[in-house]
């Protein structure tokens, strides 16, 4: 379970960070970051926070509601729209969402940021926020935690709401991944504006629906 070890190492502001939807064939970026006063953190938080994918979805839900509450806690979340993602590549949008999501936390600006993964973003709120990139953060720090839970639940509703203007592809159930059921719905019904054209499954889709060239 995640706690405060990472937190405590350091003697600064600390704020976790963290990113839903690398992987999927369609939708946003979403990254999150989270501030957590660990003085006055409620017991319900501490003990409930953990890596978002080993929570169930109401139970993100709940503790998302309950951080957005608390005086203990400070979020700040950044969507980066797949038009981005194919400008900058998924790594290059991921780091670009993580440092909008750290900036967006506002005053006082954190002196240290838990990245969850391998690949620090570059942060240059004033002063400098310096960058500790933790493995596996979501489960060992509660500050990427919370910021993966509000990563994941605000991506979540997205797909919800994009499933509802384009039915057909099964969002609000796969929220975008390469399942058998998307997969099939893309050959079918083709792309949407919201597919990363850039990701092979999705290419290969738009060049199979492209018009022979005579002679070619």
């Amino acid at each position: 379970m995640p706690d405060f070890s990472l937190e405590c190492a350091h003697t600064g502001l600390v704020c976790g960070v963290d990113e839903a939807g690398r992987g999927p064939l369609a939708g946003p970026l979403v990254a999150a970051a989270a501030v957590l006063d660990r003085d006055r953190l409620p017991a319900s938080l501490r003990d409930g926070l953990d890596d978002s994918k080993a929570l169930k979805p109401a139970r993100r839900e709940d503790l998302l509601a309950a951080m957005e509450n608390s005086a203990a806690v400070r979020l700040s979340v950044a969507v980066v729209d797949v038009d981005e993602i194919a400008r900058r590549n998924i790594l290059g949008a991921t780091l670009a969402g993580m440092a909008r999501a750290v900036a967006g936390l506002g005053a006082p600006p954190p002196t240290l940021a838990l990245v969850d993964g391998n690949r620090p973003p570059t942060l240059a709120p004033d002063p400098p926020c310096a960058v500790q990139c933790v493995v596996k953060g979501d489960a060992r720090s509660l500050s990427i935690a919370a910021a993966s839970i509000a990563a994941k639940v605000t991506r979540d509703r997205i797909m919800v709401a994009l499933d509802a203007r384009h039915p057909g592809y099964g969002w609000a159930r796969n929220m975008g991944y390469g399942t058998a059921e998307h997969l099939a719905a893309l050959r079918t019904l083709g792309a949407t504006p919201h597919h990363r054209r850039g990701f092979a499954p999705v290419r290969a889709v738009l060049e199979a629906a492209q018009p022979a060239i005579p002679g070619v």
